[in-house]
């Protein structure tokens, strides 16, 4: 029985020691994925969403905890505080404080802010690179768990998140670092005269 026990407590320890080594590289990976991303003069890359709301693509640009997503169906500018969703079809912007979800549904580089604090790390190599797997240690938290895939070149391929309404998976490719203006991330009226605003905050 002692045997036994220590066999147990020797397969509890190293089962302990591989998961912390295993989450430990992971946060590697995903920091060295940051600092790329987070070119602090910007950068652009296509993407496609899919998920319960719907499918969409288009273009986003990014600086730092700001992006500007353009799609066929919306302009949505974010300047890190405020954002502005300018809908093509009915050519009304509609003005709001986004939250953390709503922010990652229309920029998939969102998840390079919010990993750092609340969330389990894990990783497995996949074809190409790594698949890294963040659990919410609060479940009451909007973004619950994700499942990101990121190349050898340590720029993300695949952005799967949970929400309490079910999964949204976005595709990210053709990353490009860039300058970008601060502009660039604020609605200009000037660009839209016959636009009407409404203030939803």
């Amino acid at each position: 029985m002692k045997k036994l026990s220590l066999v147990l407590l020797i397969l509890i320890i190293t089962t302990v020691g591989i998961n912390a080594q295993n989450s430990v590289q992971a946060r590697k990976i995903l920091d060295k994925t940051a600092s790329i991303i987070g070119n602090k003069n910007g950068a652009s890359a296509n993407f496609s969403v899919s998920g319960k709301y719907g499918n969409s693509s288009g273009t986003i640009a990014i600086k730092g905890n700001k992006f500007n997503a353009r799609t066929q169906q919306a302009i949505v500018w974010f300047d890190g505080k405020t954002q502005w969703t300018y809908m093509k079809s009915s050519q009304e912007v509609n003005i709001s404080t986004p939250t953390e979800a709503q922010q990652q549904s229309m920029n998939p580089y969102k998840f390079i802010n919010i990993y750092k604090n609340g969330f389990r790390l894990s990783m497995k190599n996949v074809s190409g690179g790594w698949q890294i797997h963040l659990y919410a240690t609060n479940q009451k938290r909007t973004i619950k768990e994700m499942y990101i895939t990121i190349g050898r070149n340590y720029l993300p391929q695949t952005i799967k998140m949970r929400q309490s309404n079910g999964w949204t998976t976005i595709k990210v490719s053709n990353f490009k670092a860039k300058k970008l203006s601060d502009s660039t991330f604020r609605f200009n009226s000037k660009d839209f005269p016959n636009a009407e605003v409404v203030d939803l905050r």
